[in-house]
């Protein structure tokens, strides 16, 4: 197959209490909140996407912050409750500088929403979904039927007016064997773009494993969030299935570790700049 280019995209950044990403051993059972614990330890996450150029066409995986998160580059504590509600503010603040918004960076790169093939979202979080609006004129948007079903079974956990008027189609995960559950669904067919999942962070986050030449990138969304993760067998802290989880990061640190693969990637590693893969 023709060469395929991965560009590693940063939409601004996230503030998380380190329990959320990484799940903490302290006693307070709700430490990836915040609560109780000292404001001077958050951290400050990237929010990664990732534009995959295809011989089939443009696919854009995850769509990171909406430029309602900061109104003209600016931080805006009252914008962001609005636009993710109060619950999910006080999880996960935004900042969005000028010019990284998803839209605005396409834009740069003479792109528009509507050349857009596919966007495909790993899950329906916040930092993942916040940008749909953004590209909802994709010619197709794609989620997990088992995700979207997680949207309605548990509510707190999603933002729902974030895709409010997007069409969504979703995909159904078939017994393939591939993956820690052996579940998949092969987008084009021929295995070059297979969404893997990875439940344990939700239930039907699917990874992107994009093949080429013998050769594979494996983009692990939430499944961990940075490469300690599964070198150190770290859940996340708002897993729904600490147990899936864990099962989760032990296959991706299987996969990780292979030769054939050219680079693993969470979508929040403090270790991973914007750059350009090419398979």
């Amino acid at each position: 197959m023709e060469k395929i280019k991965i560009h590693v995209l940063h939409t601004g950044r996230v503030c998380v209490d380190p329990a959320l990403p990484f799940k903490s051993k302290s006693k307070n059972p709700i430490a990836y909140t915040g609560i109780g614990r000292n404001p001077k330890n958050r951290l400050w996450l990237p929010v990664s996407v990732y534009l995959i150029e295809h011989p089939n066409g443009l696919i854009l995986y995850d769509t990171g912050w909406h430029r309602e998160v900061s109104p003209e580059g600016k931080y805006s504590r009252i914008a962001q409750i609005k636009h993710m509600y109060l619950r999910h503010y006080l999880l996960n603040q935004a900042k969005l500088p000028k010019g990284k918004a998803i839209d605005e960076q396409l834009e740069e790169m003479g792109i528009k929403p509507s050349d857009l093939d596919y966007v495909i979202l790993s899950h329906m979080h916040t930092d993942h979904a916040s940008g749909l609006k953004l590209v909802k004129v994709a010619k197709k948007i794609m989620v997990s039927k088992t995700e979207m079903e997680d949207t309605v079974r548990h509510p707190v956990r999603y933002a729902r007016r974030m895709w409010d008027g997007v069409q969504i189609d979703t995909f159904s995960f078939k017994n393939t064997g591939l993956g820690p559950v052996g579940k998949s669904y092969d987008l084009f067919g021929d295995g070059s773009i297979e969404l893997i999942n990875i439940p344990g962070h939700t239930n039907g986050i699917a990874a992107m494993k994009i093949n080429n030449n013998g050769k594979y990138v494996l983009l692990f969304a939430d499944g961990g969030y940075a490469e300690k993760s599964w070198k150190e067998m770290i859940a996340p802290g708002t897993a729904l299935d600490r147990d899936g989880a864990m099962a989760s990061i032990a296959w991706i640190k299987e996969m990780s570790r292979k030769e054939a693969c050219l680079e693993s990637l969470a979508n929040h590693d403090p270790d991973v700049i914007p750059h350009e893969i090419i398979l």
